[in-house]
């Protein structure tokens, strides 16, 4: 139990593999606010922490080898966040540009289709800003973080709620 069972160097060389594996799946997936996400979304996230986990300990069942892909892990995220941070290609990298879904008052449905958002999504969005119809926009876009913005067509000011919705991206 306080053992290594292999070696571990290997463990930290399976945790940074995983690691980029799953960096480049949730990139190539998108991403919603934990809130937003699905069953479908939480099964998936379940299931493909549950396949991972064998390739990252391997046998290794140690609770040294556990708290060394723990910090392996916190790690890596600490510096993926300094270099997304410091690195404007890594930032292009790892985040999917803005994407304008409406214009003058009309869908973008090109960009609709590509980003799959669905009705029920776009209509949550014009509440949530205070909007009856996709008429009174003058530009929406679906932002890097998964939330929507929305400029109204008045030019008005106007009030959000306090929440922010994040909407399924697909680059």
């Amino acid at each position: 139990m306080w053992q290594f069972t292999i070696s571990p160097l290997e463990l930290i060389l399976r945790t940074v593999i995983v690691y980029l594996i799953f960096l480049v799946a949730l990139r190539l997936y998108g991403k919603r606010e934990l809130g937003q996400f699905t069953v479908f979304d939480l099964a998936l996230i379940l299931l493909a922490a549950n396949a991972l986990q064998p390739a990252i300990t391997g046998p290794d069942i140690s609770i040294p080898g556990a708290a060394l892909i723990v910090a392996t892990l916190f790690s890596l995220n600490a510096l993926v966040a300094r270099l997304r941070h410091q690195y404007p290609f890594v930032r292009r990298l790892l985040e999917s540009p803005v994407t304008v879904i409406a214009r003058d008052g009309a869908w973008v449905t090109d960009a609709l289709s590509r980003e799959d958002l669905d009705d029920d999504d776009l209509e949550a969005a014009l509440r949530e800003h205070g909007l009856e119809s996709v008429a009174q926009v003058q530009l929406a876009a679906l932002e890097q973080d998964g939330s929507i913005s929305i400029v109204p067509l008045d030019g008005g000011s106007m009030q959000l709620h306090a929440r922010r919705r994040r909407y399924r991206r697909h680059p």
